[in-house]
């Protein structure tokens, strides 16, 4: 062994044996990340507080207006405030996927591990709708749910939901049957224990880390989806304020009043910026232990 690679195995057990918090504070992806999504939750969450407009307040005298003391970052064509509007865009989009992806979340955990573990009929049932759902492009069977079931919110929720397990119950069906085949599992049957008690207090535990970090990453998909629902008019409804209304309603624009569209727009690459960073530094944190 190379003093280099002695180094390096002695750091590695020095982090896996430390605490949770110092290994979170020793990985920069989770620090930067945490700090760029807990700036942006924060903005969502005192957007009342911190806005100096009415969001949906309009001035047609004052349209287009640019940057000033009384606007800081202007006003957009029916004379609202971008600043005010930027913070409850903010507000509506984490919401909205926030709740996306928690029923995708747990169907895809729930026929994942169901799937992993049994085997069977059950199996290739998960396993051919599985396949069947990753052969279409992603936006293809979400514009066309949302179609079929209305622009709004209610649309994204349900496209989301139809389409987004897909990838949980893939990751949890490989790791759960990996687990399912071990020989403690075969040892904890033949001890009389119950399917449910093996599954929930023995293979979850060891499967679900991967779908959390899974999930994080999520997020950021979920949330440029949502964005490009309402740019594309099948998303948030006026006159709620969304990021990809903003981007859409100042598209007109662009040559002259560059930023209705990119200050919205780079309020969504920052905080998929930021979910991806804290994504990245949980699996790094997890990854150590």
């Amino acid at each position: 062994m190379t003093a280099g690679s002695a180094v390096e195995t002695a750091e590695d057990v020095t982090r896996g044996s430390a605490p949770l918090w110092r290994r979170m504070a020793r990985t920069p992806a989770f620090v930067a990340g945490t700090v760029i999504t807990v700036s942006v939750i924060l903005a969502a969450l005192l957007a009342p507080v911190l806005a100096t407009h009415d969001p949906a307040a309009q001035n047609l005298l004052g349209g287009l207006q640019g940057p000033s003391g009384e606007h800081w970052l202007g006003t957009d064509q029916l004379g609202r405030d971008i600043f005010s509007r930027l913070l409850f865009a903010a507000r509506t989009d984490l919401r909205i996927a926030g709740l996306a992806v928690i029923i995708p979340f747990v169907i895809g955990v729930v026929a994942g591990t169901t799937s992993g573990y049994f085997g069977g009929f059950f199996d290739w049932v998960v396993s051919r709708v599985v396949d069947t759902v990753v052969a279409f492009p992603f936006y293809v069977i979400v514009v066309a749910v949302v179609f079929a079931v209305g622009a709004g919110e209610k649309g994204i929720y349900v496209a989301l939901a139809l389409v987004g397990w897909v990838t949980y119950a893939r990751v949890l069906r490989a790791t759960t049957a990996v687990h399912a085949r071990s020989g403690w599992v075969t040892a904890a049957r033949g001890g009389g224990l119950s399917h449910a008690r093996i599954i929930g207090r023995h293979i979850l535990p060891n499967t679900l880390t991967q779908a959390i970090v899974l999930l994080m990453n999520d997020i950021v998909f979920v949330i440029v989806a949502v964005v490009t629902l309402s740019y594309l008019g099948l998303g948030v409804q006026p006159p709620t304020a969304d990021w990809g209304t903003m981007i859409s309603d100042g598209q007109a624009f662009v040559a002259t009043k560059w930023w209705l569209s990119v200050v919205p727009g780079a309020a969504v690459v920052y905080t998929g910026i930021g979910l991806s960073l804290l994504g990245d530094g949980v699996a790094d944190v997890w990854r150590v232990e």
